[in-house]
């Protein structure tokens, strides 16, 4: 098919295409990048090793540590595009004209399923904060101040570290922190979202922040507590939990605990990464995958799959003591309520890797790629309805690196 155009080239068009998806994203400019040329060489997915722990042993006597050498699969699985049909005069517009009517709205959302897909992976992350006096859209410095110390705790580096807040936290914040500071005009300020740099991390807004809705965990009817039902065995990634869900003192089969629930066991602390001393916080564990109660004739009981494991000891330790059967659970949250999730974190917490999508032979079109973003257009004629039918397409992986390195800031709705 001979060209239209006389002003526009797909070079111009992408490279203006792919300006504005970086313009347009928050959270996928604010995570890891580093793993893009890697994917050219082996394909779509990729092991990452992770760093290797030592424990210290005291005295003059050498011993040799136990390696565990830990590793993760990010996959680049998403091919997301956006199309549209327009009239061949198009093509002889200027730039400015041609993105006002096309470019600008098709980046933007693009740029925004790129930042919903990172932030879904809240799901992955145990740390978790909130406002002392419940749960409300963050209003005050402390809950950043709680994000803060959780991360210092888990021994997070102290530069690169984000905040992401829905927009009903970040107006409220920015009421909360009106007299705190003088904004700046820098190039930061006119970043998409920038509300401050505050206590060492940069504060943003994202429409993107999900919410989540905890199970069906309440024991409503009775008074009997939530425990865990047997000990938990070392390096567990299960927790078996009991005394769910007995509405009216009958026991029913319910959706006890979802993806994405945490909670902490009674005198079960949080350990510094490094020394292994315990810090003092209990410790959060996040749950990994749905875990339905079993009604029995006298209780509820559910295995729950977890996350951090429970280590005791060595150099991969997470927790100060293995609990045993009897302890109390406290779930975060009120059964079957809806929590925004905004997200503190460093940006090797999680990652973003974009491919380059290959140009067809023979089609007019381009493949633009620049600083580890990449977007590809192309452009065919559609003989049947007289029009020429263009497409943006982007590829990439999101994945939760080292969900140590950040913390959920709970909100409320409204």
């Amino acid at each position: 098919m001979g060209s239209t155009h006389t002003l526009l080239t797909p070079t111009v068009i992408a490279r203006e295409s792919l300006m504005r998806l970086k313009n347009h994203m928050v959270m996928g400019s604010k995570v890891h990048r580093g793993y893009t040329s890697e994917f050219k060489k082996i394909g779509s997915s990729l092991v990452i090793p992770k760093p290797v722990k030592f424990q210290v042993t005291s005295g003059r006597t050498r011993a040799t540590s136990t390696i565990t050498e830990n590793s993760i699969t990010l996959s680049v699985s998403y091919q997301k595009h956006v199309s549209w049909a327009f009239n061949s005069a198009d093509l002889a517009l200027t730039i400015d004209r041609y993105n006002e009517k096309y470019v600008n709205s098709a980046t933007l959302v693009l740029a925004n399923t790129i930042d919903a897909d990172l932030l879904a992976l809240y799901k992955d992350v145990y740390n978790e904060v909130w406002e002392s006096t419940g749960f409300v859209s963050p209003e005050t410095y402390m809950v950043m101040g709680k994000a803060g110390q959780r991360m210092d705790e888990e021994a997070a580096p102290q530069e690169n570290r984000c905040i992401v807040f829905n927009p009903a936290a970040h107006w409220s914040m920015s009421n909360a922190m009106k007299n705190m500071f003088v904004t700046r005009v820098s190039q930061k300020a006119l970043e998409k979202g920038y509300l401050a740099t505050i206590a060492n991390m940069d504060i943003y807004m994202d429409q993107n922040v999900k919410v989540h809705t905890t199970g069906d965990f309440h024991n409503t009817g009775s008074a009997a507590a939530i425990l865990l039902a047997t000990t938990s065995p070392e390096n567990s990634t299960a927790a078996v939990i009991t005394n769910f869900e007995m509405i009216h003192f009958k026991i029913v089969a319910s959706a006890a605990l979802r993806q994405g629930d945490t909670f902490t066991i009674a005198g079960v602390n949080a350990v510094n990464p490094v020394s292994g001393d315990s810090t003092g916080s209990l410790r959060q564990f996040v749950v990994t995958a749905n875990a339905t109660a079993a009604a029995t004739a006298t209780s509820s009981i559910v295995t729950v799959h977890i996350d951090p494991p429970l280590i005791h000891t060595g150099p991969y330790k997470t927790v100060d003591t293995i609990p045993a059967a009897g302890a109390a659970v406290s779930i975060t949250g009120t059964q079957g309520e809806p929590y925004p999730i905004n997200m503190a974190f460093h940006k090797n917490a999680f990652a973003l890797v974009m491919v380059p999508l290959p140009k067809p032979h023979g089609v007019w079109g381009a493949t633009v790629t620049d600083s580890g973003y990449s977007i590809r257009i192309l452009k065919d004629y559609d003989i049947n309805l007289d029009d020429e039918v263009c497409r943006l397409d982007i590829l990439y992986g999101t994945k939760t690196l080292y969900a140590e390195l950040a913390t959920r800031i709970r909100g409320a709705e409204g």
